[in-house]
């Protein structure tokens, strides 16, 4: 297991000089994502939902039973690294 990064904690000055400079930042809107970027995100949301059951669809039966079984052996190949 890898050894957990603590972060230094700030004493209590430190934290409320902290509390105060965020406060007395001026706010940032959030810039508006561009059309183009939220026409291509729907486009892959909507490809996304459509994927697993057209691909259930036009798959033959030979080659998912091909598929499943390179899944399987992948999925032994680890347990057998590990243990």
């Amino acid at each position: 297991m890898p050894k957990r990064i603590r972060k230094p904690r700030l004493d209590t000055v430190q934290n409320a000089l902290r509390v105060v400079r965020e406060s007395v930042q001026p706010f940032e809107a959030p810039v508006p994502q561009p059309l183009v970027s939220r026409v291509m995100a729907e486009m892959g949301r909507k490809g996304g939902r459509i994927g697993g059951k057209r691909r259930l669809v036009t798959l033959t039966d030979k080659r998912r039973k091909e598929i499943a079984s390179v899944a399987a052996k992948a999925r032994w190949a680890k347990k057998r690294k590990k243990g």
